[in-house]
């Protein structure tokens, strides 16, 4: 491979906080809120233009799964209290993404956390092992941001990478991952007479064919089954029906492709949902994600890993840092529509929360770092599972709240006491 040798400079030191948050979605806000909140200086740093993620730019429809998180309930109280007239006759854990990320604003600004959009993370800067900050690009050029405690919040683990973390990607024995996914939007829908089916089991009878066995049939591969998501707006549908296989969300050439072909599908299952589906006869395409929605990346090694027998035994760890988290073992088939043939989705009957411990959010070997989100350290069946965004939005609390505790304190993250976080997150 051709190199080229970059030229040796000093950069500027853009800001030096107690903790630095890389990464805005559910996960990155939850740690960056929760750490100033509890008298940290913190700065948040994301990519793109908005703060929420999947919840916000990547269109996601709607909370799924569960967590005890109070943080959580807050933001899903705060939605409902907003605008009240939007969600009547509507559950609270639908998204309208536009007051979502206004919410987020607000609420880091009233804990005087400070933001830096249109940012992205290149390089992590460590010292004798542990990361003390990141090297950030953005409009103003290249810059070092400081901290006493970082937390990864990319979601893919982009920093946690960079600082040489132990990882894997995807499953275990081939390390394939789960499809991805570009989420849009339609408008134009009876939605009182409209088919509806949120999962891949809600099969739907018509006067043209049951739904899912049409989509498999019809629509271009590996796209090929129908998921239908009630909005808080009238007249308005999320639809989750894009899908590329064999895509690694590491890769920029593959987010690329991936954009290429959803985008490519979206116009043949607009065509598809005028056609065959109830009340979509008049839809039309309204919005999509600026973002592509990946499910699954890199697995970190972590201080303790959560596996997918922890979750089947719904297990309670003494130094827990979520508590009650419960979904489903959602895995996408990872070589076309629908889900995966393990079939651990369909036979899921476990319904009592589980815990998810200190140790899976401090990598093993690196210090002054902490994960949060759908980066923490899990097998690829338990990550299927905690990947949710109520999940993420508890385990990026208790990132926060392990690095302010850890700047304060002058420790190590590794050293932070579970009993310590306990009591910031149930204060």
């Amino acid at each position: 491979m051709k190199t080229y040798t970059e030229k040796a400079r000093e950069i500027p030191v853009a800001a030096e906080v107690d903790v630095l948050v890389a990464g805005g979605g559910p996960a990155g806000f939850a740690a960056a809120y929760t750490a100033a909140k509890n008298g940290a200086s913190v700065l948040l740093i994301e990519q793109g233009g908005d703060v929420g993620g999947m919840s916000t730019i990547g269109l996601m429809s709607h909370w799924v799964g569960r967590a005890d998180s109070k943080l959580y309930h807050e933001i899903l109280r705060r939605s409902a209290d907003r605008n009240p007239g939007a969600y009547q006759g509507v559950q609270t854990r639908l998204i309208n993404t536009e007051e979502l990320k206004t919410l987020y604003l607000e609420m880091l600004e009233e804990v005087h956390a400070r933001l830096m959009l249109y940012t992205f993370v290149s390089d992590v800067i460590t010292d004798n092992g542990a990361v003390t900050g990141l090297i950030v690009e953005n409009k103003a050029g290249r810059q070092a941001i400081l901290a006493k405690t970082v937390v990864d919040a990319t979601g893919d683990g982009d920093v946690a990478a960079r600082a040489g973390a132990e990882f894997q990607l995807g499953r275990e024995n081939d390390q394939k991952m789960q499809p991805m996914t570009l989420m849009f939007k339609v408008g134009g829908v009876d939605v009182e007479n409209a088919a509806l089916p949120g999962s891949f089991e809600s099969l739907v009878e018509t006067e043209k064919g049951e739904l899912q066995a049409l989509a498999k049939q019809l629509l271009p591969h590996p796209a090929g089954h129908v998921l239908l998501y009630e909005n808080v707006l009238p007249g308005i549908v999320t639809v989750n029906m894009t899908n590329v296989t064999g895509a690694d969300g590491t890769d920029s050439g593959d987010l690329t492709k991936a954009t290429v072909v959803c985008r490519k599908q979206m116009e043949k299952i607009v065509a598809f949902l005028r056609e065959f589906v109830p009340g979509f006869e008049n839809c039309f395409l309204i919005t999509s994600a600026s973002f592509m929605g990946v499910r699954e990346t890199r697995h970190f090694e972590g201080v303790a890993r959560l596996t997918e027998q922890d979750i089947l035994e719904a297990r309670q760890f003494p130094d827990w840092v979520v508590k009650d988290a419960h979904f489903n073992f959602d895995v996408h088939n990872i070589s076309g529509s629908g889900l995966d043939e393990t079939g651990a989705q369909k036979h899921f009957s476990q319904q009592k929360g589980y815990d998810i411990p200190i140790g899976c959010l401090i990598p093993k070997h690196i210090d002054g770092l902490v994960l949060s989100g759908r980066n923490i350290s899990g097998t690829h069946m338990a990550h299927s599972n905690f990947r949710v965004m109520p999940i993420c939005v508890g385990t990026g609390a208790a990132a926060g709240a392990i690095a302010a505790i850890a700047a304060k304190s002058g420790q190590k993250p590794r050293d932070v006491q579970a009993a310590d976080v306990q009591a910031v997150l149930l204060g």
